[in-house]
């Protein structure tokens, strides 16, 4: 009989629902540690509920689990309740110097993902990336940076989950396909309206930023809102930026707002990496023939314009909505797509030019605009 591994217990621990929803507690993150020593295995769990009979449930189950592999003998089951951690009042004074906060994002890049309007899939391509730079082995934390419209909860698959509280008061991200995530969607039902003005959004982001304890990371992707607003100089004003990556359509309304994005990112001197061309093509299921549905040749002149690399162009792939809304990124449930090995080539594009380290070329003014556009 082969020894009990460690792997064969994550394995049926990934198989344990959390009472209420239909995702495991391995991809919620609530499994901290696992050991096997013979065949006695140890499993720390660590739950934010108050509900003693929630994490009595859970205790059952993965003791059921786990017993039920062969050569499993004595199963002790370490579990940790922490209280949930709260959102921050507008205007709250720091913490005590007790109790000293985190120093911000221990990351050797910090990757900003913008684009100058929505819909154009910056989200997705946002946390994709992250699950792309952690399946290859990288620490990698994600800030959901868009307080009004926080989307990172439902596509990570983390909805009505809350941060917990560590020891000193500040707030650890939750985890899930091996990224620490934060995001205002964390603290608010699902639809409730962040009605906040700039300042009291700005105030919000800085403590995501430096009070929540991210611990080291090799890689801290930062969804931003559309735009180019409060967020976007808060975050590059706060804290230096290996630089941003941003996301259009191959078409001219996209475009214009996207040259807006880099313009506004250059003028706060955080570096642009590259764009990122998204939705570039249909190709038929059937035939396998391919379709510009919004045009082509846009994205390669406006980055030969602004002298920025494209970083990848994702193709139109109507599996990646289902699997974003069921919390499952297309890079974790389908890496060998087409879509799935974009997403790899970008993350891979994305870190190359991160470690090339100069900033791009100043934009050549309003002419390089009227240039693109036209003069009316």
């Amino acid at each position: 009989m082969p020894p009990l591994t460690e792997d064969a217990v994550r394995q049926a621990l990934a198989r344990v629902p959390y009472p209420g929803f239909s995702r495991d507690i391995v991809s919620f993150g609530m499994v901290r540690s696992v050991t096997v020593e013979g065949d006695r295995v140890r499993v720390g769990l660590l739950l934010t509920t108050a509900d003693p009979a929630v994490a009595d449930q859970v205790r059952e189950a993965v003791v059921a689990a786990v017993s039920a592999l062969s050569g499993a003998g004595a199963v002790d089951v370490q579990l940790q309740r922490q209280g949930p951690a709260r959102l921050p009042a507008a205007g709250e004074a720091p913490p005590p110097a007790a109790a000293q906060a985190p120093a911000g994002p221990r990351a050797a890049h910090i990757l900003g993902v913008a684009s100058g309007k929505g819909g154009v899939g910056k989200s997705t391509v946002a946390v994709n990336l992250a699950v792309a730079l952690a399946r290859q082995g990288r620490r990698v934390g994600f800030l959901d940076a868009d307080v009004h419209g926080p989307s990172a909860p439902l596509m990570f698959g983390l909805e009505g989950q809350k941060p917990y509280a560590g020891d000193d008061g500040h707030p650890t991200p939750l985890e899930a396909h091996g990224v620490r995530i934060m995001s205002m969607g964390f603290f608010v039902e699902r639809d409730n309206a962040v009605i906040w003005r700039g300042p009291i959004v700005g105030n919000f982001i800085r403590q995501l930023l430096l009070e929540v304890d991210w611990g080291e990371l090799d890689d801290l992707v930062i969804d931003f809102p559309p735009g180019t607003g409060d967020a976007q100089l808060t975050i590059s004003q706060t804290i230096k930026m290996t630089g941003v990556v941003v996301v259009s359509t191959p078409n001219d309304l996209a475009l214009i707002d996207a040259l807006k994005a880099i313009a506004m990112f250059r003028k706060v001197e955080v570096p642009v990496l590259g764009l990122v061309e998204n939705m570039a093509w249909f190709e038929c299921p059937h035939c396998q023939e391919r379709t510009d549905i919004f045009g082509r040749g846009l994205v390669d002149r406006a980055a030969a314009e602004q002298e920025v690399p494209i970083l990848g162009r994702i193709p139109i792939d109507p599996q990646v909505v289902a699997e974003s809304d069921a919390g499952v990124p297309v890079v974790a449930a389908r890496p060998e797509s087409a879509a799935g090995r974009a997403y790899t080539a970008i993350a891979e594009a994305t870190l190359a030019a991160a470690a090339a380290g100069s900033a791009p070329p100043r934009p050549r003014g309003i002419g390089a605009f009227f240039d693109r556009f036209g003069k009316g």
